[in-house]
């Protein structure tokens, strides 16, 4: 599919995979973080299971004009809540801050973001996850490609929300969409670290995602103009195989 829309949703997920699934060796790490700053896929275990953290609590950061909609945050509870095993609960907090200046973002700047405005990490029995929705877009964006979210690290992920209410398209749907598939990285599907796969059912075409073309980690799950009409159905899902993925790390 040759379109404006699949190609940034490649984009997306090859930048969420090429630039994130190594840990910061470039940082130098305080004992009290080291926990949130291990590459992509990492923590797959520790967000699902409760085999050591019985607690999650999700920040969403955002500057002024950038909060995601209401239903996208009470969307991805009930998501977190169907597929992570906590039975000390879930949370989800909220951090507004000004407005970090140069855009458009590289990765690294990023991380600086994030070093300088995360609030939360993971501490004994609770797993921190950190969401920045980006008050400008990704370097490297042209007229034809865009990124709208990246998992960069075990516990991060950025969402690039200036570019996503840009688009012409039912922001709900979209923004939902594309903070599950981030989320679905995070949890290390598909096959994030080699090998890590329940069945065999990674996009030979498309790796780190979905050969199922109706399931939320197929490559092409967030692309706007496939998306279903909103009045007549949700979100994609997780299908059948990523679940599987998800239960043999103690998820649900």
């Amino acid at each position: 599919m040759k379109t404006y829309f699949s190609k940034f949703l490649l984009l997306l997920s090859i930048l969420a995979i090429v630039s994130s699934c190594k840990k910061d060796d470039d940082v130098a790490i305080d004992d009290s973080k080291a926990e949130n700053l291990l590459g992509l896929g990492e923590s797959a275990e520790d967000i699902l299971s409760d085999d050591i953290y019985k607690s999650l609590v999700v920040e969403l950061v955002y500057s002024n004009g950038f909060r995601p909609e209401q239903r996208t945050i009470d969307n991805l509870r009930r998501f977190l809540s169907e597929r992570v095993n906590k039975p000390d609960g879930i949370s989800i907090v909220e951090t507004v801050i000004a407005p970090p200046p140069g855009e458009p973002y590289t990765t690294q700047e990023i991380r600086d973001i994030e070093a300088e405005n995360r609030t939360r990490y993971t501490t004994d029995d609770q797993i921190a996850i950190y969401v920045f929705f980006a008050n400008g877009n990704a370097q490297g964006d042209t007229g034809s490609t865009v990124t709208l979210g990246t998992a960069y690290r075990n516990t991060s992920v950025v969402i690039y929300q200036e570019t996503l209410q840009s688009l012409d398209v039912d922001r709900f749907l979209v923004e939902a969409t594309t903070l599950r598939h981030e989320f679905g990285h995070l949890f290390g599907l598909v096959n994030i670290l080699n090998d890590d796969i329940h069945t065999d059912h990674e996009d030979p075409d498309n790796n780190k995602h979905c050969v199922v073309e109706d399931c939320l980690m197929f490559f092409a799950s967030t692309i706007p103009s496939t998306l279903p009409d909103p009045m007549e159905s949700d979100i994609p899902q997780l299908d059948a195989l990523c679940i599987a993925d998800l239960q043999a790390k103690g998820g649900k």
